[in-house]
């Protein structure tokens, strides 16, 4: 099947039902091992002690409120400048699913930042960044329910994502342009990672555990709406033929 075949809903959804099974089963083993890594083989901090651990759970879930929003900005793009049929859906599921990642990420920081820092909040230029991706999502999230036709929804909402896709860099590049209590990049960068391989693999196999559950999550909520859509269609279509037949029962 060609990746163009999916812009069909019905090849989408025939592909879901064949690939999710498989990708459920590679979540459970992914999240297994990781969080064996996790709390088995990833050495306590010298200074952080266990509270480090949080890091296995932080970390990925910050990477996904990106990534999420990532996939509601190229789903946008495909909506207004490609006119993809499934853009919309694609960027419709994903928003719950990325304000759920980023919740879990200002959670877990909190916690973390509670022994190391004495608080559970700062204004810190990196927390209020993700803070104010949050509060996009939420926007996102009800501006799709405020407008009832789904593709004059799917529309405006692709406008604001991009224009709202302005905050990935700051929350990327906050912690190298302005004096935070956030260490910098210490993973993704050009002369390689800088932390220690005991609690780098288990860092990694936790971020693609995370990254296999959004799949997972992202291709169940796009059925969802698929049906959801069908159903609406197979609604008004109904509500359309009762006039007449009410027309032609008094017309007899």
């Amino acid at each position: 099947m060609a990746l163009i075949d999916l812009a069909n809903p019905s090849r989408f959804m025939a592909f879901v039902a064949r690939v999710l099974p498989f990708a459920v089963a590679l979540t459970v083993v992914a999240f297994a091992a990781g969080l064996y890594l996790a709390f088995f083989v990833a050495p306590d901090d010298y200074q952080q002690g266990a509270t480090v651990k949080i890091m296995f759970v932080h970390v990925p879930a910050a990477w996904l409120a990106m990534f999420c929003y990532a996939t509601m900005t190229m789903a946008s793009l495909g909506t207004l400048v490609w006119r993809h049929p499934l853009s919309d859906v694609a960027a419709k599921a994903a928003a719950p699913i990325g304000a759920a990642f980023t919740f879990i990420s200002l959670l877990t920081g909190s916690l973390w930042g509670k022994p190391m820092w004495g608080t559970y909040w700062v204004w810190d230029a990196r927390l209020t960044s993700v803070l104010v991706l949050l509060i996009m999502y939420f926007g996102l999230i009800a501006l799709w329910r405020t407008i009832e036709d789904p593709i004059r929804a799917g529309k405006a909402v692709a406008i604001l994502t991009l224009v709202g896709a302005v905050n990935l860099p700051i929350i990327k590049f906050s912690v190298d342009w302005w004096n935070t209590l956030h260490q910098p990049a210490s993973v993704i960068r050009l002369d390689g990672p800088t932390i220690h391989p005991t609690i780098l693999w288990p860092l990694l196999v936790m971020a693609l555990a995370f990254t296999l559950l959004f799949l997972v999550l992202h291709m169940m909520a796009m059925r969802n709406e698929i049906l959801r859509r069908r159903v609406r269609t197979l609604q008004m279509r109904a509500a359309a033929r009762q006039p007449a037949t009410a027309t032609a029962q008094a017309a007899e």
